[in-house]
């Protein structure tokens, strides 16, 4: 007798889907973004991220110790820097009394066994909005960048920042920070490398929380072509060489396949940035009850983690915990 293949036994009941689920997302696998501007007792909604809010530092610290209490083990901090504070150069990057570092010495006090991961890129702290210092002709310069960038990270490891993320793309700034942090005895912080970062258009509700949008050119001297496969990878093996402990790819959703092939070439965990425009795409839809916002952002998450994301940085992470704990 013929015998009949039934892959649908394992699919007949909740209990046994589970049983046999291949990818599993979990608490511990978020990362979550956080917005932090000057001032007190306000919270300012982003128009363009349903959900998302710039948070004054003791609202902040509220909102960290509720995610902390949902299991979110980590956070990546971004700041809204006053106009009157941006130059040409950046110098606010490396105050040590600027916002980033006040922020991470009060989270450090407040909830101290949370990981805290500081952005290190200039487009904040900087009126031409670019990532990177630009000379008189206007092209992004990138060895006096990385002098900037390595003064930043060291900034935010003596506030107490856990890993710094440098999110800037110019070449050799891994190698030069993590020569800087040994050398003034940070050894065990860590340097998540946004190391395959595209030049997307899905970055743009991103850029409205931080009123950090180039006011000139674009990014695509620095940030990847979206046509490039074959770059990221070379692009990773530089991070790893100079230093890496985590190596990213930026965004996440467009890019699934750079995300598999980045895992298959190391060992090293592999984060994914799951960006201000797809998660704007899924909040604008669940709006206008075009789709279920919460099942299309847990299979969004999910389909990230399918693709090899050991870590997802997501502007979900507090509601994912928030669904994941009723259950």
């Amino acid at each position: 007798m013929l015998q009949v293949n039934r892959p649908r036994r394992l699919r007949r009941s909740p209990a046994m889907r589970r049983l046999v689920s291949e990818t599993t997302l979990t608490v511990d696998d978020l990362i979550y973004p956080m917005f932090v501007m000057e001032g007190e007792n306000t919270r300012v909604e982003v128009s363009s991220m349903p959900g998302c809010y710039r948070y004054t530092l003791d609202l902040l610290l509220a909102e960290i110790a509720e995610v902390y209490a949902l299991g979110i083990n980590a956070i990546a901090l971004f700041p809204v820097v006053p106009n009157a504070k941006k130059d040409d150069k950046g110098t606010e990057s490396y105050n040590p009394e600027g916002l980033i570092q006040q922020t991470v010495r009060a989270i450090k006090q407040a909830v101290p066994d949370i990981l805290v991961i500081t952005d290190v890129a200039l487009d904040p702290f900087t009126t031409h909005g670019h990532d990177g210092l630009v000379d008189e002709n206007g092209i992004i310069v990138n060895d006096p960048t990385v002098e900037v960038l390595v003064k930043m990270s060291l900034s935010q490891a003596i506030a107490g920042a856990d890993m710094v993320a440098p999110s800037d793309m110019m070449d050799g700034r891994i190698g030069a920070i993590r020569d800087a942090l040994d050398a003034h005895g940070f050894e065990d912080v860590a340097i998540l490398a946004y190391s395959a970062k595209y030049a997307s258009a899905y970055y743009g509700p991103f850029r409205d929380a931080l009123e950090s949008a180039p006011k000139s050119g674009d990014k695509k001297t620095y940030q990847m072509d979206p046509a490039n496969t074959r770059e990221s990878l070379k692009e990773v093996y530089l991070d790893i060489a100079e230093g890496a402990d985590i190596i990213m790819v930026k965004p996440a959703l467009a890019y699934l396949d750079i995300i598999a092939k980045v895992k298959d070439a190391t060992d090293l965990p592999v984060a994914a940035y799951n960006v201000s425009g797809e998660y704007a795409m899924i909040k604008a839809a669940d709006e206008r009850g075009w789709i279920d916002g919460k099942k299309v952002m847990l299979e969004t998450l999910t389909s990230m983690k399918r693709a090899g994301a050991d870590i997802i940085l997501t502007y979900f992470a507090k509601e994912v915990a928030q669904i994941l704990k009723k259950h």
